[in-house]
């Protein structure tokens, strides 16, 4: 399981795009964000670099926890 940093992440518009943004990561798993705490959560196989260059492109740069 791998814990990401997003603060730029602040609404349920923004978690629908961390979400839509995730959701076209191949091998992505399980998502589970909490906006109070503007963090991601995620388990399965993707790539790590895969994760973060989708959040970026999206425009919600993220950073490991």
């Amino acid at each position: 399981m791998t814990t990401l940093s997003v603060p730029d992440m602040s609404c349920g518009h923004c978690k629908a795009a961390v979400e839509a943004a995730l959701s076209a990561v191949p091998q992505i798993g399980a998502v589970s964000i909490d906006l109070a705490s503007r963090t991601v959560t995620l388990s399965g196989p993707a790539p790590l670099a895969d994760v973060l260059q989708a959040l970026d492109r999206a425009g919600y740069p993220a950073q490991v926890v």
